[in-house]
């Protein structure tokens, strides 16, 4: 344990490292959806995600296969149908409003815990979630001119986060962070096709231009497209990476508050490139987010010693 806690310095540079990498990339999904819709978007990328990381495996000795191939695989449609929710709201909302909605999953996860598994918890972590629901009701601001029904789609793929995290924690404590990973984005790489095949089988597939980043069909790919799902590509497998690196060798309860730094990171992000700057009440929600998903993770841990 002390060696863990000697490690957390590095551990937190990784994590930061890693926030950094995908607040970058993340902010030009607007961009790939003005190319090509969601589908497409995850069919393509995680066809290039997966060979590479088989040949590193294969390379470095990870091990891919499943201890218990039922579990890893709810975790990953858990995990994945998430993902799918948070870039479909990143394509048409600030990212600093989406990624707030994503990391709301720490609350979700006390919520879940209490309730599925009757949970004890303290006064600390109770209001840290009465503060974490008034920071999602700040961003999403119900009944004010700014409020978009789009913006609840974030929140619903932290509540799906937070029940992957508990099956990892509770189903796949045994599993490989390879293993994971590989079957998270090959189920994505199955929900790109089906979508894809859906809208095509129906016809309700349409164009950039006149249908949503979920309703635009196979397009042709434009170089940028292919650039920017490249960088995509790159940039998830190194920011993967580096977090598999650091929950190796710190506590994740302690390492997983860096977390965090990603609505920093998006947010600088998004104004360098986008001139974006989230509203007051918005900075306020986000701050709120912030603090309560630190308190119940780190007010956790002190449970559990």
């Amino acid at each position: 344990m002390a060696q863990s806690a000697n490690r957390v310095p590095a551990a937190a540079g990784l994590i930061l490292a890693a926030m950094l990498i995908i607040g970058f990339i993340d902010n030009y999904v607007r961009v790939i959806a003005e190319d090509a819709g969601l589908w497409q978007f995850h069919a393509v990328r995680s066809a290039m995600v997966l060979p590479a990381l088989g040949l590193l495996a294969l390379a470095f000795g990870w091990p891919l296969r499943a201890q218990r191939l039922w579990a890893v695989l709810v975790r990953s449609a858990l995990m994945a149908t998430s993902i799918l929710l948070y870039f479909g709201a990143v394509a048409v909302l600030p990212i600093s409003t989406a990624g707030a909605g994503l990391f709301t999953s720490p609350i979700f996860v006390l919520l879940l815990s209490i309730g599925l598994f009757g949970a004890r918890v303290g006064p600390w972590r109770a209001g840290a979630v009465a503060v974490g629901f008034a920071g999602v009701l700040l961003v999403l601001q119900p009944g004010g001119d700014a409020f978009t029904p789009v913006a609840i789609i974030p929140v619903l793929a932290g509540a799906l986060y937070a029940a992957g995290s508990l099956a990892t924690r509770r189903l796949c404590a045994e599993e490989s962070p390879y293993c994971l990973t590989w079957w998270f984005f090959a189920l994505l790489l199955v929900y790109g096709l089906a979508g894809l095949g859906v809208l095509a089988v129906t016809g309700w597939g349409g164009a950039p231009e006149t249908a949503s980043f979920f309703g635009t069909g196979w397009q042709p790919m434009t170089g940028r497209f292919l650039a920017l799902t490249v960088l995509q590509a790159v940039g998830s497998l190194i920011a993967v990476g580096f977090l598999v690196r650091a929950y190796q060798i710190a506590d994740p309860s302690y390492a997983s508050v860096f977390e965090y730094s990603f609505l920093l990171f998006a947010g600088i992000w998004g104004y360098i490139l986008w001139s974006e700057v989230p509203g007051l009440l918005a900075f306020a929600g986000i701050c709120c987010i912030l603090a309560a998903g630190t308190v119940i993770i780190l007010r956790g841990r002190q449970a559990q010693d």
